[in-house]
């Protein structure tokens, strides 16, 4: 039986929508019946104008008047981005491009395309000062990764500089230029602040950090960070040193600033999104004094842990392979496959690495289903 046409949102009335949903309930748990209406609006407007998801979906026989549920929405694997051009608005309309570094496929980057960047700056601010700033609204801001005007296609780098930018106290500055990081100003800022005992933030990525602690330990310093400072990292060691974990980083950072765990956070981001998720430590030491390092997700973001072999979703407490359903991302594909491993509790998730071997089956049979659908 032939697809019935369907009624589309234009990109003005979706984009409109989206924000909405997120000023009404920023971080705060929003009904699954918002989530669901919202979700199929964004679904039917990609599925009419996004001809290679359309095309997947159609092959999964999922199309907006057949849906039932927002979680039966076929998830796009982060591969997909690499090898298709998704985007509902044509891409000479579109203001921004941001790719994915291209380090686990050569030579192919995965590609969002954003045709301006409203909805994406709404979808960082808001959460960065639930998760980041429960106690305060600025902060002496260092950063030590890329900032935005040296890698406009790189979203970490428009997430340090609008943060910088919007919570940055002075004395704010970024840390990384042309020739990589400025140890010596680094020093100098984490000098400044033991000086005045006055609470900093270092963000960056996990790799930048281990450039900055190796260069600090060859040179034998340490310092003791005033009370309330901490430290942001987005995670990944990529193209860096191995062997190392994250206990073995928060161990380091203990050490080498006397920022203890309670006090480091990570921010798991990534390109094919639009939202970030977070660890929720810094609420809850600020909310009860516990340490709770779970990821949590704003109420535009549902994660889903699916049985790596049948991507069906599973309990709280099995492991599963991690899908987001992100309604910012509502100009690509709001729901994505990723090839990362989680388990969910009552008060989050925690990530667990990325799938590999037979856990990664499900994964790339999917990623076969989305190339076949648009041969």
């Amino acid at each position: 039986m032939p697809i019935q046409p369907v009624a589309s949102p234009t990109r003005e009335t979706v984009k409109q929508a989206v924000l909405d949903f997120i000023n009404r309930y920023g971080c705060d748990e929003a009904p699954d019946d918002a989530f669901d209406k919202l979700a199929r609006q964004v679904f039917a407007f990609q599925f009419a104008n996004n001809a290679p998801y359309r095309a997947y979906c159609t092959s999964k026989r999922v199309t907006p008047p057949t849906l039932s549920h927002w979680s039966a929405i076929p998830p796009m694997p982060v591969d997909g981005f690499k090898m298709l051009t998704l985007t509902s608005t044509p891409e000479a309309d579109c203001e921004a491009v941001f790719t994915t570094s291209g380090t686990t496929h050569p030579g192919q980057k995965g590609r969002n395309f954003h045709p301006d960047l409203e909805v994406w700056d709404a979808s960082m601010i808001g959460p960065f000062r639930h998760f980041i700033l429960p106690d305060r609204e600025r902060i002496r801001i260092c950063v030590i990764s890329p900032a935005w005007d040296m890698n406009e296609h790189s979203s970490l780098s428009r997430y340090l500089t609008r943060a910088l930018e919007q919570c940055g106290a002075e004395g704010s500055d970024y840390f990384f230029h042309e020739h990589g990081l400025e140890f010596d100003r680094i020093e100098r800022f984490l000098e400044q602040a033991v000086a005045d005992a006055e609470p900093v933030m270092l963000m960056g990525a996990s790799s930048a950090y281990w450039y900055l602690l190796e260069h600090l330990r060859e040179s034998g310093r340490t310092f003791v960070l005033p009370a309330d400072s901490r430290l942001f990292d987005t995670g990944g060691f990529k193209s860096t040193k191995t062997g190392i974990t994250v206990d073995d980083m928060y161990a380091m950072f203990a050490d080498v600033f006397g920022v203890d765990r309670a006090h480091c956070v990570n921010m798991y981001g990534m390109t094919e999104l639009s939202s970030q998720i977070y660890d929720q430590n810094l609420r809850s030491v600020y909310a009860d004094g516990s340490v709770n390092t779970l990821k949590a997700t704003p109420a535009w973001v549902r994660s889903v842990m699916l049985d790596p072999q049948t991507l069906t979703p599973v309990e709280d407490g099995e492991t599963g392979v991690i899908a987001h359903y992100d309604l910012a991302n509502w100009n690509s594909c709001l729901a994505i496959l990723t090839e990362d491993l989680g388990v969910r509790s009552a008060d989050g998730y925690r990530l667990l690495g990325r799938a590999k071997g037979a856990e990664a089956r499900g994964c790339s049979i999917t990623v076969d289903e989305v190339m076949a659908a648009n041969a």
